[in-house]
């Protein structure tokens, strides 16, 4: 199905730590790519606790309920992208499509019959907004032989590659992952482990909160050494690109599992941390130790402890926002769905095989008609 590459998009994502629903209002003219307007929408309380057990690798109590949930998530997509559209003083049919990431509820690339699963119906949300909706994008790269993940390098390597430097862009979403932009060759790209999800979850458990608001609660606390080590000697971390993972892989149980003794809850606040600066460091030096610029985006940039601890582990290494760049680090993924949309319509591949291990280059995504 071609389509002409200029016009406004909109990009709907809710990623691991399923702390928001991301809305990106996204226009493009050729290669050009502006944010319009972006948004996050809370989700409801009862179902977020829900997905977030699904996640992480809880059961669903039956097939109605997950039949309901999908419709749920998609209701909850749908009227993010509205909110957004009329906060932006425009109309549906201002909009040439919607990308939809939808939420993960698994994620199983290694699994005797491998899968990834993203819930929220793309026929609801065309039908509640009135738009043309593209959704399901990760499952036709599985179905390649791929991860499925992470798809957002083609649209890192679009806009922040750089003839005369090599950089690397990194994601602190739930999951950290790395795209490499080297200043000739492929692009590659891949998860390196935890990130918000554990973060975040060992937070609210102890405070409440969602979130470690700039690192403070990490800030009280100190790295637990024997901590770190146990953590970092799960396989997981030594398992070379392409890789991914999910709540699924990490969450408090892990993290249960290597506790011995008695640490406080910033002690281990401040090694989860640690943890996720040291495994984005020890990827970075093996697979592309000649990078001098780390463009970082996603919530973990908004938490100077964090920030701070990757560069000490990555002496020389500029760590800066995608801001620096004209990228809102809040929104990049969800205008990286905007455009994987624009992709699909167009009929040109959005995966990247060197990334996800793909048997080759896929179109992405189903299209629901308006």
């Amino acid at each position: 199905m071609e389509t002409r590459d200029g016009g406004l998009y909109l990009g709907l994502i809710s990623g691991t730590s399923a702390d928001g629903i991301d809305a990106a209002l996204v226009r493009f003219d050729g290669d050009h790519c502006t944010l319009v307007r972006g948004e996050t929408c809370r989700w409801d309380a009862t179902l977020r606790a829900r997905l977030v057990a699904l996640g992480q690798g809880g059961d669903a109590t039956s097939l109605d309920e997950l039949g309901e949930l999908d419709v749920q998530v998609a209701q909850a997509f749908a009227d993010a992208a509205l909110h957004l559209i009329a906060a932006a003083k425009l109309a549906p049919a201002d909009v040439r499509a919607i990308g939809s990431h939808g939420q993960t509820i698994r994620h199983r690339p290694a699994a005797k019959h491998r899968f990834t699963w993203q819930i929220g119906d793309g026929n609801v949300i065309a039908e509640r907004t009135g738009i043309d909706t593209v959704a399901d994008f990760r499952r036709r790269d599985v179905a390649a032989g791929g991860q499925g993940a992470p798809l957002v390098p083609a649209f890192h390597a679009a806009l922040l590659h750089d003839a005369d430097e090599p950089r690397a862009v990194l994601n602190l979403g739930g999951i950290a992952n790395f795209t490499l932009l080297p200043t000739q060759g492929d692009v590659r790209g891949f998860d390196t482990g935890p990130a918000n999800a554990l973060m975040d979850a060992w937070c609210e458990l102890h405070h409440g909160t969602p979130f470690d608001a700039h690192g403070a609660f990490a800030a009280r606390g100190r790295i637990d050494e024997a901590l770190l080590h146990s953590l970092l000697s799960d396989p997981w971390f030594t398992r070379p690109p392409p890789k991914s993972s999910g709540r699924e892989q990490f969450h408090l149980d892990w993290v249960r599992t290597h506790m011995h003794g008695v640490q406080t809850p910033e002690d281990v606040q401040a090694t989860l941390v640690e943890l996720t600066a040291r495994t984005v460091a020890d990827a970075l030096r093996a697979q592309q130790p000649e990078t001098r610029r780390i463009l970082v985006c996603g919530g973990g940039v908004h938490n100077p402890v964090l920030l701070a601890r990757i560069a000490a582990n990555l002496p020389g290494v500029h760590v800066e926002s995608t801001a620096a760049h004209g990228l809102d680090p809040d929104f990049v993924e969800a205008m990286a769905f905007a455009w994987l949309a624009r992709e699909t319509l167009a009929g040109r591949p959005g995966n990247v095989p060197a990334v996800t291990g793909a048997r080759g280059p896929r179109v992405l995504g189903v299209v629901y008609p308006r």
